[in-house]
């Protein structure tokens, strides 16, 4: 038996004693040594459910292959790794046309099927993606996360020289993935960034990371809109990282002409554009791009291409690899496992200002 917060029904979640599963031909058993909390994990847990209860959530972690199904290699025990997520079917159009990323019958660890908030998980072994020894397991569980970001970054900005000085790029909302975009950002040359937040942590923040004072917004105090215009005379790039109409709206009123608008954020509720807003889009002709996941691949390691060309998974650990980006700047908490209630009523509730919430099923 084995330690796992369990999902019975909508704001009942449980820390209970569960059966260690065996995995199945073509899974591994992973011990989980430190998973993430994701903003979706709240509502998830205390608005509208996982897809099937009883379940144990949880979907950014990182481990330690202990156990392998029947036809995988058992050499693989002992293997350091962090997981996708996403199981896609491989059967479905998208999946044939090598989009996995876009599967249309995927299942999915920790909404779809058991996750990560406990001590041990099944995951399949083509979802594995090992870590070398200078990346730790924190930021092991926190690629999952920075390849949602890469997703954007490298969606948003193909193409686009970094040295180009006439980009302008904003970036609004400094939570974790709206960091994770800066982050990212800066890591591959782009100077001429602006961020906007509300609060102080996220000025820390950003501050933190490089972002110059007189280049981040505090919407308590200025008009985003005005403000970016001042600054950039337009934006070419926006990144809205918060999922409401308002931060929407900054972006698309102070985009320039043929400007790439790049939605991140989940929604907070119904999206609506006033007709105002809509004209900005017409008349501008703006791109607006959904981003939803990241795109991950088995063999992504074989295909003898630059990595930065196959999957957002394999370029974040590049980057990891390389030193370039330091993610585990942006964890505030670090709670056991036994303490996870505690960082979801922290982020339910905003007792206390928070980035990442980082539990170690395995000790801290």
């Amino acid at each position: 038996m084995s330690k796992a917060w369990v999902l019975h029904d909508i704001g009942d979640i449980r820390y209970e004693e569960v059966e260690i599963s065996s995995p199945g031909d073509n899974e591994v058993l992973v011990k989980v040594m430190a998973v993430g909390i994701c903003g979706s994990d709240v509502p998830r847990v205390y608005e509208t459910g996982a897809h099937k209860m009883p379940l144990i959530p949880g979907h950014e972690f990182s481990g330690v292959v202990v156990k392998t199904g029947a036809n995988v290699s058992p050499e693989l025990k002992g293997m350091r790794t962090a997981v996708s997520p996403k199981i896609p079917c491989r059967k479905c159009e998208m999946c044939v046309k090598g989009e996995t990323d876009l599967c249309l019958n995927y299942d999915y660890t920790g909404s779809r099927r058991d996750g990560a908030f406990a001590e041990y998980v099944c995951v399949p072994v083509d979802n594995l993606i090992e870590l070398v020894d200078n990346i730790s397991f924190e930021e092991g569980a926190m690629i999952e996360p920075l390849a949602v970001a890469a997703n954007a970054v490298r969606t948003g900005c193909a193409g686009i020289d970094p040295s180009d000085c006439e980009v302008k790029i904003a970036v609004c909302g400094m939570g974790t993935i709206g960091l994770m975009v800066v982050m990212l950002l800066m890591d591959m040359g782009f100077s001429n960034l602006y961020v906007i937040g509300n609060k102080d942590s996220h000025r820390e923040k950003a501050l933190d990371l490089g972002i110059a004072s007189e280049h981040y917004c505090d919407v308590r105090t200025s008009d985003p809109v005005a403000w970016l215009k001042e600054k950039t005379s337009g934006v070419s790039v926006y990144f809205e990282c918060v999922g409401s109409n308002e931060s929407i709206r900054y972006g698309l009123e102070a985009g320039a002409p043929k400007s790439r608008q790049v939605l991140v954020g989940n929604p907070r509720g119904d999206m609506s554009f006033s007709r105002n807003t809509y004209w900005e889009i017409l008349r501008k002709q703006m791109r607006l791009m959904g981003i939803w996941n990241s795109s991950y691949r088995k063999d992504a390691a074989e295909c003898g291409v630059d990595v930065a060309q196959i999957d957002d998974w394999h370029y974040v650990l590049s980057r990891l690899e390389a030193g370039g980006i330091k993610p585990s700047k942006l964890i505030t908490h670090r709670l056991s496992l036994e303490e996870l209630d505690k960082g979801l009523d922290i982020m339910r509730n905003k007792t206390e200002d928070y980035c990442k919430i980082m539990i170690y099923p395995s000790g801290l």
